[in-house]
């Protein structure tokens, strides 16, 4: 009798690696047989047909089966040294050129009288057709190749080391080895629901389709699989959540009514709904788990300020968590200003940040301890020990991006089950959303208020700067202020990017001459970015030369104009976030975007930003360009175990995974029942740190 081997088998163990190969296989994340079996095909090729060189076209992207005929290298001096080698191809029915750039290493593959398979995009020079920096397989022309020809032949991403042909070989190993002992996890009955394959033919045809609508039903059985396992965490912690007790605030008080009558503005329809859901959330006994999206400048503060109220009016305490301090201070000033208007209990506000002196802060926690503090707004700071809340009845958690995921999770457990409201201000497509925070209840701000002007935002190239400078000169003349954006404090010369320190000078020589600027990056000490932002709001400075850290938040309803510097180097919601820091008035705004961008990925994002002024339009493209997994950091999120799935484009399938988690856990809420254990045991090994939630109490 043979014994099993387990899937978790160091990868080191399986036939053809060892040891030494072993370190190519874990730096992508490949440490076992189980992660070489979910270790997906980037692309296929159909290897039972290929293009005839005479009927390639122009512009696609097409695969060719040739013999090399003849091969040149040779150097070329522009800007900087180019090695190119050039091969001539050809098939039945024409020959073709592929050229290859800085890769002279490529010379001891490709030989005259080898047969490749090549990949790549076909273009034009002059009356001739070309394929640059294609990607190519060698071939043999005879003998057994049952795994690279003739077949739908599957594209991986390789190991250092590793060719096409001798992966293909590892894992049709591995395959054969280890898949008759697999167990699907999948029940049957949430397979037949779904019309799933079992797990043994979905993994046998993701790496070697027997035809394209197998590899097709092998692709959604493996991506249901993902969605399955990331929604089941979700919506046992969302379970746990509704088990515990919470508080149930009165949201009809005199103090609450009086904070918005008094507001000297209207509410949106958007701000009137959500708070309607969020005191329902308030109202219950079951603590609030609620997420509050909502675009730049969309009024998500006076939402959360109302929440805050609806808590105080009952005798608990709130606290409000921000990235930074300058966005602390921002929001004392404006909430204190907001509350002091209206009559009724005075509410007792604190500030609380780092840079506070330790008298200071002796001070504050001794009146949180006491109850003496009604609303504390505060950075980081709010985390420390010595904060101790007397009766803390709700935890506002403001762009919740910033924060890692165990810093959100530390402020509520300083009181009994307090409701949590976490916002944001990078829109993400409700699709996603529900993917990334199944635990908790959304609620959207998709309106602007009223009089808010468009942005106008224009793209220029490097020698179309002066434009831009002539734009912000004539705002500041105007009395107006603009911001000029940089994307590195030092100058790099490997990139020729100014640097906001260099340019800050020069400014004030030139471009902005008789205008007084100011500078403001991350590495100032706290309280000289505060002074500078203080100067700034109060107008005693007419632009401010800045990094990203005036990304999130601050609020200068008199700054019409924003530059920025190599645009290309800044992602498009940290753009649209960035953008959001001028149109807070009423005077029409500016965002000049400068770049001379040479990539496609570059210059989709910029195009977005020219085209779209909607936060969510802006969150669909990001997501569309880079993914999820770039898009919102995926060691945060866990994108990272989507590696197949993808809920852009198969929403109805995460949806149909979510409905299956919701209920299996109503049937098996801790996945006791003998039919679940090896879903159970597949759950753990995804999500060890789920384990607690599986523990009854």
């Amino acid at each position: 009798m043979t014994l099993k081997k387990p899937l978790d088998t160091p990868i080191r163990y399986l036939k053809g690696i060892g040891p030494k190969r072993e370190k190519s296989f874990k730096r992508l994340g490949i440490n076992s047989v189980d992660d070489l079996l979910y270790y997906f095909p980037r692309r296929y090729e159909d290897r039972t047909k290929f293009t005839l060189i005479a009927k390639l076209i122009e512009g696609q992207v097409q695969t060719v089966r040739a013999k090399i005929l003849s091969k040149v290298e040779r150097r070329i001096f522009r800007r900087r040294q180019l090695n190119i080698i050039e091969v001539v191809v050809a098939d039945a029915s024409s020959k073709l050129s592929c050229v290859w750039f800085n890769q002279p290493y490529l010379k001891e593959y490709l030989k005259i009288g080898s047969s490749l398979i090549l990949y790549g995009k076909i273009e034009r020079y002059g009356s001739r057709l070309q394929m640059n920096s294609a990607e190519f397989e060698v071939i043999s022309d005879s003998g057994d190749d049952s795994l690279n020809m003739a077949r739908i032949v599957p594209i991986y991403t390789l190991p250092e080391g590793f060719t096409q042909r001798n992966l293909r070989k590892i894992i049709n190993h591995a395959l054969n080895e280890y898949l008759p002992q697999i167990n699907d996890f999948l029940v049957y009955d949430i397979r037949s629901r779904n019309n799933l394959l079992n797990l043994v033919k979905s993994l046998s045809n993701i790496h070697f389709p027997q035809d394209a609508d197998t590899q097709k039903q092998a692709y959604e059985r493996l991506a249901f699989e993902e969605f399955f396992l990331f929604q089941l965490p979700l919506a046992l912690r969302k379970l746990r959540k509704r088990e515990k007790k919470g508080i149930s605030h009165n949201i009809d008080a005199e103090l609450s009514r009086n904070f918005i009558s008094r507001l000297p503005f209207k509410l949106t329809q958007a701000q009137e709904k959500v708070i309607a859901e969020i005191a329902l959330d308030m109202a219950s006994s079951a603590a609030m788990q609620r997420l509050l999206q909502g675009d730049v400048g969309s009024g998500k503060t006076i939402v959360a300020t109302l929440a805050c109220i609806i808590a105080i009016q009952g005798g608990y305490q709130a606290a409000l968590m921000v990235p930074t301090e300058i966005l602390a201070r921002q929001h004392f000033e404006k909430i204190s200003s907001q509350i002091a208007s209206s009559q009724g209990k005075e509410v007792k506000i604190e500030l609380l940040t780092s840079s506070a002196n330790k008298k200071e802060k002796e001070k504050i926690y001794k009146q949180i301890k006491e109850g003496r503090a009604d609303l504390i707004i505060g950075t980081h700071a709010l985390l420390e020990e010595e904060v101790v809340f007397k009766n803390l009845g709700l935890v506002v958690i403001d762009e919740q991006h910033k924060f890692g995921v165990g810093q959100r999770s530390l402020l509520p457990k300083k009181g009994f089950n307090p409701d949590v409201l976490i916002m944001t201000a990078t829109p993400i497509p409700r699709t996603l959303a529900i993917t990334l925070y199944g635990d908790l209840d959304i609620s959207i701000i998709n309106e602007l208020p009223p009089g808010r002007p468009v942005i106008k935002t224009l793209l220029l190239k490097e020698k179309e700067k002066q434009q831009g400078y002539r734009i912000a000169r004539e705002e500041l003349r105007q009395g107006r202020q603009a911001f000029i954006v940089y994307p590195v404090i030092e100058e790099s010369y490997a990139l020729d990017i100014a640097g906001a320190k260099r340019m800050y000078e020069e400014l004030k020589q030139d471009e902005f001459r008789g205008f007084k600027l100011g500078l403001v990056h991350g590495r100032l000490k706290q309280e000289e970015q505060d002074e500078i932002m203080r100067k700034f709001k109060d107008r005693e400075l007419d632009a401010l030369v800045s990094t990203t850290v005036l990304e999130v938040g601050i609020d200068i309803p008199n700054a019409t104009c924003m530059i920025v510097e190599s645009a290309e180097r800044f992602g498009l919601s940290q753009l649209h976030q960035l953008r959001g820091r001028v149109g807070r008035g009423a005077e029409t705004s500016f965002c000049l975007l400068i770049s001379d961008c040479q990539t496609q990925e570059a210059k989709a994002r910029l195009a977005a930003m020219v085209k779209f002024n909607d936060g969510f339009r802006i969150a669909e493209e990001d997501l569309k360009i880079r993914g999820p997994g770039e898009f919102f950091g995926s060691r945060q999120h866990g994108l990272t175990e989507l590696k197949i799935g993808n809920p852009l484009t198969q929403m109805q399938l995460l949806r149909r995974a979510r409905e299956e988690a919701l209920r299996l856990l109503k049937i098996d809420p801790r996945l006791e029942l003998k039919q679940d254990l090896p879903l159970k045991k597949r759950l753990l090994q995804r999500f060890p740190e789920y384990e607690k939630l599986m523990v009854v109490g």
